[in-house]
């Protein structure tokens, strides 16, 4: 029945994240295949700090060769290192697009992609998504069910001890003021609550770059208005690196430092929020 759609919903919402976190196998089978001429060997691991991410003259296109046609043109940003950025603009305009390349989900046909000085897409040069050490919040939080919220933190932490992922999961229910709530199971958290363990699995393995891609739009207003105030302490108090995009100018003025309102695959001029 419903109950039973829904949950295997969030299964496969909650694979899709986990695929983007941990696989190259799993991203492969979940979404096509990037055509980049040269796969960039990942940089040997160290442990990771907010970077600043540069946008120079992205293009982003679709299409087989030949047929491409373009949806991102030229587009440039800077985010600095600690602050969170927004892209804001209707559907169509290209702002998921670009969240995708970042992400490494789309290859760039022209420009450059970096996260701190490493170029993470070029033309015939592309990081694969799990090498970029990013995070990501989507809009319907895709927690694995049947995890409890501690589970759920924990997954995306490869390479602890035991002890080191307890650690790191109280630390993370406790920024993000959840604590006491680690065996709850999704069922049992209100939605704001669902978002925000999202946001602590997110944040659990120390991302690089925090994507951010409209978290907000399943939620009602009184939700979405406390969970925009508590997100944007979270994210000061991690000193994260964070980029939203949304079609809210509320939620772009409430939680983002510039905010780039989007057009048929351009920028307007930044403003701060």
């Amino acid at each position: 029945g419903a109950r039973y759609s829904n949950t295997l919903s969030q299964t496969m919402n909650a694979m899709r994240l986990i695929s983007f976190q941990r696989s190259t196998h799993a991203r492969a089978a979940m979404y096509p295949a990037v055509p980049a001429a040269r796969t960039a060997a990942p940089q040997a691991q160290q442990p990771a700090a907010p970077a600043d991410l540069t946008l120079e003259n992205l293009s982003v296109s679709y299409g087989a060769p030949g047929t491409h046609q373009a949806v991102v043109r030229n587009f440039s940003l800077h985010v600095p290192a600690g602050q969170t950025a927004c892209l804001l603009g209707p559907s169509g305009c290209g702002k998921t697009t670009v969240l995708r390349a970042i992400a490494g989900f789309e290859p760039a046909m022209a420009g450059r992609i970096l996260l701190g000085d490493q170029v993470l897409s070029a033309p015939g040069t592309h990081v694969l998504p799990e090498h970029r050490r990013m995070g990501m919040v989507f809009q319907d939080h895709a927690l694995f069910p049947h995890l409890n919220a501690a589970q759920n933190i924990a997954f995306g932490l490869q390479g602890q001890t035991r002890a080191q992922r307890a650690e790191r999961v109280a630390q993370m229910l406790d920024l993000v003021g959840l604590a006491g709530m680690d065996a709850r199971y999704p069922h049992e958290l209100s939605g704001g609550q669902q978002q925000r363990i999202a946001l602590a699995r997110a944040l659990a393995p120390r991302p690089r770059l925090l994507l951010l891609d409209e978290p907000f739009s399943s939620l009602d207003g009184a939700t979405v208005q406390r969970l925009l105030v508590e997100m944007r302490a979270i994210l000061q108090q991690a000193r994260q690196t964070a980029l939203l995009v949304t079609h809210s100018l509320h939620e772009a003025q409430t939680l983002a430092d510039q905010v780039f309102a989007m057009s048929e695959g351009g920028s307007l001029a930044p403003r701060r929020a």
